[in-house]
């Protein structure tokens, strides 16, 4: 009889093993959607628009759509510049972790007439940060209007092209590409887009954004 309980005891011994084997390889598997952190100014913050209708949003739910296995957090903020961009990254870090990091700062430097080379400073400060956490970075360049001169807007135009070659960073070299020669798709201020702009917007985003979050 005791012989007969040992055998079933190792028998069973077997079969619990094999369970928590089959339970790890379910485990390891399965892998959580990739987070990517889009970091912005107002243009990604929806200003002045219903909420659901800005790109960022409308990127989220093409991704769902497509069953693209990665969600969207907007930490975009109207006015952003890239020195509050800078301070602000390291806690979004740590909190969500991002596989992804879109930058789409810089326009409200330019107005302001910084000089680029601080902008990029910044910009490659956020890059940085966001590689130490193991993070990859992807840029969203802009072009601003000559009001300090052409020589200013050029360079701070291709200031997004050395970052990204620098960085090797996928890059979109001009978000309102196909929109900032329309006047009917800004609101008032001419200076922020309507909603009906943002899918325009979001076919400019879109093809090196889905590269970058399938990239390994």
């Amino acid at each position: 009889m005791r012989d007969m309980v040992m055998k079933l005891a190792k028998k069973l011994s077997v079969h619990a093993a094999a369970a928590c084997l089959m339970l790890a390889a379910a485990a390891s598997a399965y892998s959580a959607p990739k987070t990517v952190l889009v970091l912005g100014d107002s243009l990604s913050a929806e200003y002045g628009l219903a909420r659901g209708t800005g790109w960022v949003a409308l990127a989220d739910r093409k991704l769902k759509q497509q069953k693209i296995d990665a969600e969207l957090v907007n930490a975009s903020v109207s006015g952003e510049t890239t020195s509050g961009g800078r301070s602000r990254l390291p806690a979004l870090l740590a909190k969500y972790q991002p596989a992804l990091v879109v930058i789409e700062l810089g326009a409200n430097d330019g107005l302001r007439g910084l000089p680029v080379a601080a902008a990029q400073a910044n910009l490659q400060a956020m890059a940085d940060a966001a590689g130490k956490s193991g993070s990859k970075v992807m840029l969203i360049g802009m072009r601003i209007p000559p009001n300090y001169g052409r020589d200013y807007a050029d360079k701070f135009y291709a200031m997004y092209g050395t970052l990204s070659r620098e960085l090797k960073a996928p890059l979109v070299p001009f978000m309102l590409d196909g929109v900032a020669d329309k006047p009917q798709l800004f609101q008032p201020d001419r200076l922020h887009p309507l909603a009906e702009a943002h899918p325009v917007i979001l076919n400019n985003i879109w093809p090196v954004l889905e590269k970058a979050i399938k990239a390994k």
